[in-house]
């Protein structure tokens, strides 16, 4: 599409730049931003600068934060013995948000993947291993996407592991809730089907 503004188009394409944004997505966000008023557009413009500026990632877990260490790794009433390894900061909201685990995180902050050029050095694995003495971990929760990067990197961390003594264990896939048997697809009816447990 042709704006007659190489600003606007510039726009487009850095908003296009984005994950999960398209370009159309991208053409109507920045069309709202040339509607809005300008304090709206500058206080955008503010909040993308105060996360560069301040937020990083947590020297012990690598989750998101505002200062050396996270929340979650400060929180002493949580459970040091379990640990559950995802693959984004974004995966450790997702699991909080269910607020059905209160142990510790490690975010790899990728996963396994040679066709991306993505190897285990390039994760941060070394990180978790030593953190597993020194909090005694007992548990090793894998959390990694049920794809083929997040399946790789699981197998790697488990055989990694096993020889430590700690268990390791893999969340559990399977069909969704409220969805009807006959539209759900073979892979994740098959790993439910593995995955059933007693009632």
């Amino acid at each position: 599409m042709e704006f007659g503004s190489d600003v606007l188009g510039k726009l487009v394409e850095e908003l296009a730049s984005l994950p999960s944004i398209g370009r159309k997505t991208a053409t109507r966000l920045a069309l709202h931003l040339l509607k809005a008023p300008r304090e709206e557009a500058e206080s955008l413009a503010r909040s993308i600068l105060a996360v560069k500026e301040q937020v990083g990632f947590c020297a012990v877990c690598g989750h998101v934060t505002e200062g050396k260490i996270c929340s979650i790794c400060s929180d002493d009433t949580r459970d040091r013995r379990q640990m559950c390894v995802v693959e984004q900061p974004a995966d450790v909201l997702a699991i909080e948000r269910t607020a059905e685990y209160r142990g510790y995180y490690h975010v790899l902050r990728g996963a396994i993947s040679p066709l991306d050029g993505v190897g285990p050095d390039d994760l941060r694995v070394k990180e978790m291993l030593e953190r597993i003495p020194d909090d005694k971990v007992e548990e090793i929760i894998v959390a990694t996407n049920p794809n083929a990067a997040g399946e790789a990197t699981a197998l790697y961390l488990a055989r990694l592991i096993a020889p430590l003594g700690v268990r390791v264990t893999r969340i559990a896939r399977g069909v969704p809730v409220g969805t009807d048997l006959e539209y759900t697809d073979q892979s994740t009816l098959a790993s439910a089907m593995d995955g059933r447990r007693e009632i």
